[in-house]
């Protein structure tokens, strides 16, 4: 596991300022660009899926999506987005949640999470941890079971760990990396 930790962190570039002034950015589209690391990250996400019997994986907007897409493919499971408010057509279940400044909402539509579905969450980066614990929510409320949250980083200074913890109810939360 080290090698690829150091494979998938070598791709990930440090943006200074951005979005704003102070914010150290961690962008994974250099890793995204290449192959081997794209493949190793894909492998690795399958592989807890996998692991914990996941049926389904949730990818959140929108780097989840790009994430959690071709892992559900290569763990043979499906994939459902969980999208922003508005954005999806049709009956939707949606969850709202607190913001550092403010408030969002997501969705997802109501029909592709039912009882008996294990839903492992896949997202880029766990930061502060509000949208990772309205997924688990919605996944509750749809009737379906959480099977774990897995991420490529998790931001350790800003405790999303500690705050998804009660949400998690016990399923297992994985990060490849921890920064």
């Amino acid at each position: 596991m080290t090698d690829i930790k150091e494979l998938l962190l070598s791709r990930i570039r440090d943006v200074a300022d951005y979005p704003e002034p102070g914010v150290m950015f961690k962008d994974i589209t250099p890793l995204l660009a290449d192959p081997a690391a794209f493949t190793a990250l894909t492998d690795a996400l399958a592989e807890v899926t996998v692991r914990h019997g996941a049926t389904k994986i949730v990818g959140l907007e929108a780097r989840g999506f790009i994430l959690g897409a071709p892992a559900a493919v290569r763990a043979g499971v499906g994939f459902i987005p969980v999208r922003k408010a508005g954005k999806l057509p049709g009956a939707t279940l949606s969850q709202a949640y607190d913001l550092e400044y403010g408030s969002a909402e997501i969705e997802v539509h109501a029909e592709d999470l039912v009882a008996g579905d294990r839903v492992m969450v896949i997202d880029d980066v766990l930061a502060t941890g509000g949208t990772a614990e309205a997924s688990l929510q919605l996944i509750r409320r749809a009737g379906a079971d959480v099977a774990g949250v897995s991420v490529l980083m998790e931001l350790a200074f800003l405790a999303g760990r500690q705050r998804l913890e009660p949400a998690l109810g016990g399923a297992p939360l994985e990060a490849l990396i921890t920064v």
